[in-house]
């Protein structure tokens, strides 16, 4: 999410503000019917996360990110399961849709993480666009036999109430359009914290990593356990 630090000032509490739309009733994660045909458990798994900078652990040695943190979780708890990380710094929702079948062919996931959009509601890119292209990727994963796992964000209410709110509203949407579990927030918990993110005032430091592991984990593991 490189892109992010063009659209955003270079004070700290900016990014703060990204974050203080409706956090407070925000739930861990919320859980709607996932995709894909559910199986008899203990079968073996594989994840692939499609995200931008926030789970290409940007700023931070790569083992000290959530998505890294993830993959130590599913050893613990669920030791067949494996997992690839494909996302990357300033990554839109256009470029996931464009990249997706590929990854689908190469990696033949049974989960596909879908965290994008950031970068487009900060370029201010149409809404309608980010859903489409994020409808597609779902739409993908399924026909592909994965479950998908959808990871919500919010942008600044400086780019307008209006288009904010449309902004975050947008994944409870396409989840409950697609019948996909919602994480609602990726950084519920401690978005309001200047404390909790790197120097660029952007990107959450490592302490904030196992939170965000925690709020996709709640959405994320269901759909391991009906396998």
């Amino acid at each position: 999410m490189v892109l992010l630090q063009k659209f955003v000032s270079t004070k700290q509490v900016l990014w703060v503000s990204l974050f203080t739309l409706s956090l407070g009733g925000w739930p861990a994660a919320k859980a709607y019917a996932a995709n894909g045909n559910n199986q008899a458990g203990g079968q073996a798994c594989h994840i692939l996360v499609v995200g931008d900078s926030l789970s290409a652990a940007y700023g931070l040695p790569v083992e000290q990110g959530w998505v890294a943190l993830m993959e130590r979780r599913l050893k613990e708890k669920f030791p067949r399961c494996t997992l690839t990380n494909a996302s990357i710094s300033g990554e839109t929702t256009a470029g996931g849709k464009t990249r997706l079948p590929a990854l689908l062919k190469q990696h033949k996931p049974t989960q596909v993480v879908l965290e994008l959009g950031a970068n487009d509601g900060l370029r201010g890119l149409p809404i309608e666009t980010m859903k489409n292209n994020l409808s597609s990727m779902i739409d993908m994963a399924r026909n592909a036999q994965a479950k998908t796992v959808l990871v919500g964000m919010q942008i600044p209410p400086n780019y307008g109430p209006a288009y904010s709110r449309r902004f975050g509203e947008a994944f409870t949407e396409l989840a409950k359009q697609h019948r996909v579990p919602l994480v609602p927030f990726l950084l519920n918990g401690f978005a309001q914290n200047p404390d909790a993110f790197q120097a660029d005032g952007i990107h959450p430091n490592a302490a904030q990593q196992p939170r965000m592991l925690d709020n996709v984990w709640a959405a994320l593991e269901g759909t391991i356990k009906t396998r």
